[in-house]
């Protein structure tokens, strides 16, 4: 069974299990749909972390 997350830029879910970008921010881990979402994160992950 797939472990979904939501991607907190364009919130669309991912499989954590498959996702190929993910950041660690503040000892949590987030999962991107696409390297323009990490990118956007990391460039202010404070903006977007739950």
């Amino acid at each position: 069974m797939a472990i979904l997350a939501i991607d907190p830029i364009c919130k669309m879910t991912v499989d954590e299990k498959t996702a190929k970008w993910k950041s660690e921010y503040k000892g949590k881990t987030y999962y991107f749909c696409a390297p323009g979402c990490k990118k956007k994160f990391d460039t202010d992950p404070a903006k977007y972390a739950m």
